[in-house]
Formats: structure tokens, sequence, C-alpha cells
């Protein structure tokens, strides 16, 4: 019996020291025992037996810090809780997460942040996709117990892309983690102490007069509706309304891979028939496609691109589609706004076209024309406001709205979505390239730009058309390639902080790159600020990113045309009107300049 004893002692002392030289603990959770990394949280832990902890300020690899103290559970042996986002599981814990005192104590944290909370739910923009709201819900809040002084903030509606309004801020600082570890830029902090804490930006000043860019992934971080796009519905409903009135829609490549999600479609569905379908019924006049514009777009920095390669240009020469990226650049890059192109984005060269060449052919006056494009990104709002963005004192695009803007308006017209027949976008500019679409994405640029740019100067067509080297989620990723005799050395950057990078390269004179590509959004446009938001636990489960991408390239994959100069309308265009890319015209409607900008504006 000693024996048997001794030798089940030992087993046991040997299983121990496998799982420490595997680097894993066991612990047991509501009776539930999981094998889990060292290193990994107790939230981590719950979630992969599929007990789920609620949690507000956790937004995971940006925001574990434990500040909001939903995720408190209780571990044996322990004096009071245990902050579960940030509590690293150690061999042998035992842990509850939904005892009597846990249940209790998070129902007063969450009434007291409802008591300094504003009350609006019916008429705020996040009403029915709002994580505090969800959170009430769950835990069956029906009374506000504590009542009192509320702190007192002026709503910051100043910035053309983005609206603060502090009486819905919990303090989670997931916003503020975005700004500053994601993007790097650290627009906004918490300032002041106690009572008076806010998130707000230096000095307390509007977005508009700090270093922020308008990428609006604050607005996709934060949980409430603190922060969120300075909408256009009304006007746009007001153009629509008025008989004098030719309003043509255009929507970006991006929207109609996420616009689904707001109806409860699969991320990344692609719902363009019925996005069509539904803007015709809205009412526009005509309904066009952004991958037109974005085929327009490659014909001019293809050519600017092979310009300056051939005459000494500038090298290497950026990307400048992204107005997030630009306004990063004119505020903290003055001195090298040369390697821009300058080209302007699809949806604005797209607007001048539809104002110019559209307007005359079709017998339009360009003067009652509105154009309004759908966008997933906030900073088009502010782009489209810019005063280079005009040709003859008219403005290239009229209003921006965002695809959540768009589902907002398809919900107004009491359409029902998911129920739409397929329609396909109006001719004459409804035919685009496979090129055109795969701006959506992080990469998605320079590639198109690549096949135009190496069937040029082949003077070829080139069967290989896709450049995977440029794909994929990495935030910088680079490429060499041999065309017609010469090395041609490209990069693709996604996000702020990767732009930095590959700015400063080129600052100190060590960039070794002849053309790059810049997107202001972690992952291109597929998650721009103005797309449908997820909450933090589907963000830290499903790679929402790849599911709309891989959307992206499905659609180029099927196009009949995959190459942007290929394009019998683009074709058409050149010949009828524009004559040639860089032309004298074609400077005059598709391109723009660009200066520097004080980082702040501080009185």
């Amino acid at each position: 019996m000693k024996q048997l004893c001794e030798t089940k002692y030992l087993n046991q002392e040997k299983e121990e020291k496998i799982k420490l030289s595997k680097g894993t603990v066991t612990i047991n959770i509501d009776g539930k025992e999981v094998e889990v990394k060292e290193g990994t949280t107790i939230l981590e832990a719950a979630k992969k037996i599929g007990i789920d902890i609620p949690t507000l300020c956790y937004l995971k690899g940006i925001n574990e810090v434990g500040d909001c103290r939903m995720c408190i559970v209780e571990v044996e042996g322990r004096r009071g809780f245990v902050t579960s986002c940030i509590q690293k599981a150690e061999e042998g814990m035992k842990v509850h997460t939904n005892t009597k005192e846990v249940q209790e104590a998070r129902q007063v944290t969450l009434d007291l942040m409802l008591s300094n909370h504003a009350k609006d739910c019916l008429i705020c923009t996040r009403s029915g996709n709002c994580e505090l709201q969800s959170l009430a819900e769950k835990l069956n809040i029906r009374n506000i117990e504590f009542s009192g002084e509320m702190t007192k903030n002026e709503i910051d509606e100043k910035s053309p892309s983005i609206v603060r309004e502090p009486s819905k801020c919990i303090l989670c600082r997931r916003c503020v983690s975005t700004c500053k570890k994601v993007q790097e830029i650290g627009a906004i902090d918490c300032i002041n102490r106690g009572f008076e804490s806010s998130i707000s930006t230096t000095y307390d000043c509007s977005l508009d007069d700090v270093d922020c860019t308008f990428c609006g992934q604050c607005i996709e971080a934060c949980p409430t509706g603190a922060l969120h796009e300075k909408e256009s519905i009304n006007e746009v409903w007001a153009k629509l309304k008025n008989p004098e009135t030719y309003v043509v829609v255009q929507t970006a490549p991006a929207v109609r891979v996420a616009i689904g999600e707001e109806f409860g479609m699969p991320i990344g569905t692609n719902a363009k028939g019925k996005m069509v379908t539904a803007l015709k019924r809205i009412g526009f006049d005509k309904v066009f496609d952004t991958n037109t514009g974005a085929d327009f777009t490659i014909m001019e920095e293809a050519n600017e691109f092979i310009e300056r390669m051939q005459n000494g240009g500038i090298l290497p020469m950026i990307t400048s589609c992204s107005p997030g990226w630009v306004r990063f650049a004119e505020k903290n890059y003055g001195e090298l706004l040369g390697h821009l192109s300058s080209c302007k984005s699809p949806h604005q060269m797209f607007g001048a076209i539809i104002k110019s060449y559209f307007a005359e052919k079709y017998g339009i006056e360009k003067e009652k024309i509105c154009t309004v494009s759908v966008m997933p990104c906030v900073a088009k709002k502010y782009e489209c406001a810019r005063p280079e963005m005009e040709v003859d004192g008219l403005r290239d695009v009229d209003y921006v709205i965002t695809t959540r803007e768009l589902a907002k308006m398809i919900k107004q017209a009491n359409i029902n979505f998911t129920e739409l027949e397929d329609s396909d976008f109006d001719n004459p500019m409804g035919e685009a390239s496979g090129a055109g679409a795969i701006f959506g994405t992080t990469g998605g640029v320079m590639e198109a730009a690549i096949r135009t740019a190496v069937d040029t100067l082949e003077n070829k067509s080139i069967d290989n058309i896709e450049y995977k080297e440029v794909r994929g989620e990495k935030g910088i990723k680079e490429a060499t390639l041999n065309v017609a005799g010469k090395e041609i050395k490209i990069a693709v950057a996604s996000g702020l902080s990767n732009a930095r990078k590959i700015m400063e390269q080129i600052k100190v004179g060590k960039s070794p790159y002849h053309f790059i590509e810049i997107m202001a959004c972690p992952g291109g446009c597929v998650m721009g600020g103005g797309q449908p938001i997820k909450s933090s636990k589907i963000r830290a489960t499903v790679d929402v990113r790849k599911l709309r991408a891989n959307s992206i390239y499905k659609i180029d994959e099927k196009s009949t045309i995959r190459k942007s100069h290929e394009n019998p309308v683009i074709k058409q265009i050149y010949k009828e009107f524009l004559k040639k890319p860089g032309s004298k015209l074609a400077h005059k409607y598709l391109h723009t300049s660009y200066s520097q900008k004080s980082k702040y504006n501080i009185e």
C-alpha cells in the first residue's frame, strides 16, 4: 500500500514537471478544469471553455487595463475580487465567476457608471449596438440607485468628421489606447482627476484643432456613443426631396462587403446587388461605382510613377488616396509632401468627372448635380470639404456618408434589405475592373497600380497579375519587382504607426523603395472608421478584416476585366474628354496639391 501511494505521488510529480516543461497551467473555473499556456489571463481561459465574463474597457491586445471592474471574479484563497482581464492564470487556481457577491459588485459598478451617463438611449446613434446598453440589459438594471450631480462637458462637433459627446463616455480608455498604441498619434487622453476626469485633447480643445487625423479608429473602439461620425443624412435627404437637384451617388468597394452586417448578414458578405437596389429605391437619380473612380486613379497614379521613374522625379512616390494619411503627412512631415502622388482619391476624381464629362454628355446642368459618396471612412468627410477639392467653383463631392449612415437611411426608408433583389450599377459609370475593387483592402492600391505600370513598361499584357507579397495583415509589406530590365522596390504600410516608420526612413535618406502605398486604417478601407462597429467580444474572436478582404479579392477574381487600363469606360472617357493620363485636362480634374499644416491650432 505504501509503495502504491509513493508510486502515485511520483506519477503526479512527473505529470506536474511535464506540465511545467510544456509551459502550461491548469485552473478550475466554475467547476470546469482548463489547461492553458502560461501567461494566459483568467478571462481568456474562461473563454476557452465557453464561460462568458462581462467586460467594458477590455479590447484584446490594445486595452487590457482592468479599469472598468466589470470582469471581476473570485479566486479561492484571495481577499477581495480579482480583475480577470489582467490576472494571469496560476497552477491550481479555483475561480468563481458568478457568485452572489460578484453579481452584486458588478451591478453596483455599472450603476455608478450609469448615474453619470446620458440617458438618451432612444435617440443615441449607438442604440441597439452599445456595449453599455447590452450589459445593463444582461445584468437586469432597471433602476439607477445612485443619483446626483453629473459631469458637465460640452459636445465637440467642430470637426468635419468626428463628434465627441463626453456625457456618454464611461472612461474606458479604449479610444485612448487605440489612438496611442495602434495609430501612435495620441490625440486624446484622460485629463483632470476624480469626478472631473474626462477623455479629451490638449487643453481640452476640439479634435479639429489638434493632431487628430480623423481616421475614426477611436469610433470603432468606443463601446458607447461618446464618439461617432458627423452625420450628413438629413442634408442628403433634403437634396433627394428637391426636384431641382440631380442627385448622384457612388459607393466605395469596401462598403459592399460590410453593409450587409448592419442587417444581420454574415461578416464579409458581398451585398452589392442589394445595396444598389436599396440606393435606387431611396431615390438617387444615378447609382455609380467608385471602383470606376479607382480605375481613373490607377491610370493617373501609374502614369505619374512612370514619369517620376524615367525623368528623375521625387522618389519614393507615395499613394495619396487615404485622407487620414494625407492629413497625418501634412501635420507631421510637411517637408516630405513632394513624395505624395498628386492624384486625388477615387471618389473625388469620380465626382469631378460626374460634374464635367457626365454632365456635358447627358445634358445635365452641372450646378444642379449633387454628388454623394458612400464611404467606409469618416476622414472622407474632411477630404470632400478641403478647399482643393473643387473645379471651376464646383465641389467634386458634396456629401460623404459612411456605411453606417447608409444603413440608417435604408432603415428610415423602411426597406427590407435582406429581401431585396439584386441590381446592377447604372451605366455608363457602372463598369469597373477588379483592380478598382481591391482598393478596399491594404495592398490593393499598390497591386492595382503595378498591374497597369508593369503592362505599360513592358509594352505588353502580363498574365501574372496577382502580387500576393503585398497582401495580408502584416503592418509593412515589401517586394522587389523586375520590370523591363529594372528593379523596382515597393512597400505597403497599413496604419499610421507603420506610416511613421516609413516616413522616418525617408526623412533620414534611408528608404530603399521606389513606390509606397500607405493607408491610415490598419487593414485598409475594409476596417475604416465608418464601417459597421463590432463589439470587443467579436473583435477578440473573429478576424473581421480577413473576412471582408477575402470578399474583396473574390470580386477581383470573378471580374472579366482585372486591369484598370483595360476598362472600356475608362478608355472612352480618355478618348472623348481627358485625352491621356497626365494631360492638362487630367491635371485639372483629377489631381490636387497638399500643404504643410500646423499640428495644433490653439489660441
